[in-house]
C-alpha cells in the first residue's frame, strides 16, 4: 500500500464530523487527531472512534504529531489564523468554506501556500457531486447553447449564525456553482435583504450577479423558510434544466424548451414568438457522497502535486464576490462594479451612481483593506476559539 496521508481535523461542530468519517473511511488517509475546545465533542468522537486522538491543543496538533495535512472545520473569523499557522508550520491546508472573512486573508494564505509549494483547497462541496458534473458535462457539449440566465434559491429554517450573515453562510454553494458552469468573473453584484431576527446581521437576502454577453445569475437565501429548498435552474438558448439537490430520484431535468423570435418581419401584426415544448428527460446520475470524493480529491492533489479543482485561488475568488454583495446590502442594493487594474494585482470594485441615493463613487478593495484585525501567527502559540462552526448545506 502506498504511503497513507496522516492527516488532522479541526473544529469537531456542525460540519466537522461529516470531514472526520468520510477521511476516516478513506484507505490512503491516515486520520491522527480531531480537534476542538469542547471536551464534550471530543469525547463523543472518541466513542465512535476510539482510535483517534482528540485533543483541545491546536499547537500539539500542528507540531506533536508529524502531520502531512490539517482540515480546517471552524468559524468563519477562525479560518484565517487557523490556516496561517498551518501553511507556516508546512502543513497542506483544505480550508471549509468560505475559505476566510476578507479577501485580503485570502490573498495571504494563498501567497504562503505558493511559496512553500503547499496544497491549499477550499470546501467547495458541491463542485464535486454528480448532479453538478453532469450538469457541467451536458453544458459542455453544447446542448443548452448559449447560458441566458441561472436562478438558485437555497433556504431552510436556521441555522442561525452569530458573526456572519446569510449570504455568507448559504451563497457559497450557489456563486461555487454559477462559478463554475460560467467560467468567468461577474460584471457587478447586486445584493439585498434584511435582519429579521438578530439585528445587523441579514438572514434573507437576494443576490444578483452579473456576467459579459447579458448572463445573470439569481441567488436567493433564507434562513426563515418552512422548507428546505435546494434549486437551481439554468437556462440556455435551446434547452433548460432544473437542478434539485433535496430531489431523490432525477436531481436533474432537461427540459427541451425554449422561446425564439422570428428572423424577419415587416409589420408588428407578422411578428409571433415561436415557443417550442419538446420532452423532458432525466440523465442518469451515479449516487456517490460528493463530500466522499472532494476528501479523496484533496488527498490526490498532495500525493500527486496537482491543483485542487477548489483552490486557493477559487476560495479567494468566492470572498471577492461576498464582500462586494456587502458592500451593496450596504448601499441599499447599489451595483458594485468589478474592474480589473491594470498591474493585474487584484480587483477593485465601485459603487455604481445614480442606481440608489446611499450609494457613493468611492472605491473599495475587495481585498479587504479596511480590516486590520490582522493575526500574528508565526512562532507563537495559537489562542483561538474553534468550536463548533454553524455553517452548513
Amino acid at each position: 500500500m502506498a504511503k497513507q496521508i496522516k492527516i488532522g481535523v479541526v473544529g469537531c461542530g456542525y460540519w466537522g464530523p461529516n470531514l472526520i468519517r468520510n477521511f476516516r473511511s478513506l484507505p490512503d488517509c491516515d486520520l491522527k487527531m480531531m480537534c476542538d475546545l469542547s471536551e464534550k465533542r471530543l469525547s463523543h468522537l472518541r466513542a465512535l472512534y476510539p482510535e483517534v486522538e482528540g485533543s483541545p491543543d491546536y499547537n500539539h496538533m500542528l507540531n506533536g504529531i508529524n502531520l502531512d495535512a490539517v482540515v480546517i472545520a471552524t468559524a468563519v473569523r477562525t479560518h484565517f489564523p487557523l490556516a496561517k499557522a498551518s501553511l507556516l508550520a508546512g502543513k497542506h491546508t483544505f480550508i471549509e468554506k468560505p475559505m476566510a472573512a476578507s479577501a485580503r486573508e485570502c490573498e495571504e494564505l494563498v501567497e504562503i501556500a505558493r511559496k512553500k509549494g503547499l496544497v491549499l483547497m477550499t470546501g467547495h462541496t458541491f463542485l464535486y457531486s454528480p448532479a453538478v458534473r453532469k450538469i457541467k458535462e451536458i453544458i459542455a457539449k453544447g446542448d443548452l447553447g448559449e447560458i441566458r440566465y441561472i436562478s438558485a434559491r437555497r433556504l431552510n429554517l436556521g441555522l442561525f449564525q452569530k458573526d456572519i450573515n446569510v449570504a455568507w453562510d448559504l451563497a457559497p454553494h450557489d456563486i461555487s456553482i454559477v462559478q463554475h458552469i460560467i467560467g468567468e468573473q461577474p460584471v457587478t453584484v447586486n445584493c439585498r435583504g434584511s435582519a429579521h431576527i438578530t439585528p445587523g446581521i441579514e438572514d434573507v437576502t437576494t443576490m444578483c450577479l452579473s456576467y459579459p454577453g447579458k448572463k445573470t445569475a439569481i441567488i436567493h437565501s433564507s434562513w426563515l423558510d418552512p422548507r428546505k429548498v435546494r434549486e437551481m435552474t439554468i437556462v440556455g438558448s435551446k434547452r433548460m434544466i432544473v437542478y434539485d439537490d433535496v430531489a431523490t430520484l432525477e436531481k436533474i431535468r432537461v427540459f427541451d424548451a425554449r422561446v425564439e423570435c422570428p428572423p424577419h418581419y415587416d409589420t408588428f401584426a407578422e411578428f409571433h414568438y415561436a415557443y417550442h415544448y419538446g420532452d423532458v428527460y432525466a440523465p442518469y446520475i451515479k449516487q456517490e457522497e460528493p463530500l466522499k470524493t472532494e476528501c479523496q480529491h484533496f488527498l490526490d492533489c498532495i500525493k500527486q502535486g496537482t491543483t485542487p479543482l477548489s483552490d486557493g485561488k477559487q476560495g479567494l475568488e468566492l470572498v471577492r464576490i461576498l464582500e462586494a454583495s456587502s458592500e451593496s446590502l450596504k448601499q441599499g442594493g447599489a451595483p458594485v462594479e468589478f474592474s480589473v487594474p491594470t498591474n493585474g494585482n487584484g480587483w477593485t470594485t465601485q459603487v455604481s451612481e445614480g442606481t440608489n441615493s446611499r450609494a457613493t463613487a468611492a472605491k473599495i478593495s475587495v481585498a479587504g483593506a479596511k480590516r486590520t484585525n490582522r493575526s500574528r501567527t508565526n512562532g507563537q502559540k495559537i489562542q483561538v476559539k474553534i468550536g463548533a462552526n454553524g455553517s452548513h448545506s
